[in-house]
């Protein structure tokens, strides 16, 4: 599967290494609402990557923050703007697919009919 989706065994495997760096790095907390975790909870304590690049991994942990799942879906959703059209999230600067329908095409035709 795919490593966007963090499915794959690749990605498991990148993450569980800067995870557990983060981990013994800073202390568990969230870094936004300010939750604390143990080690009963840990797991949902996630490592978010501040450029959004997750081969971005330096050893001073420095583009990493520890995010509790709902401050981390909430940072990530800050980034994305639904399109709409198929439900996909388009993260701005990137191109977003072009519009080929428009519903106004014909009005002032049909307004100009209407009022004869």
């Amino acid at each position: 599967m795919s490593d966007r989706t963090g499915s794959s065994a690749s990605y498991r495997q990148r993450e569980s290494g800067y995870r557990d760096k983060a981990l013994k790095m800073y202390p568990w907390v969230c870094g936004r609402c300010a939750r604390e975790f143990s080690y009963s909870n840990l797991s949902q304590l996630t490592v978010h990557h501040i450029d959004h690049n997750h081969d971005n991994n330096p050893a001073d942990g420095s583009n990493w923050e520890l995010l509790c799942l709902y401050c981390h879906d909430h940072e990530h959703s800050k980034y994305s703007i639904y399109n709409g059209e198929n439900g996909s999230a388009v993260i701005p600067g990137e191109k977003s697919p072009q519009v080929k329908h428009n519903p106004f095409a014909d009005l002032k035709a049909l307004m100009d009919k209407q009022q004869k």
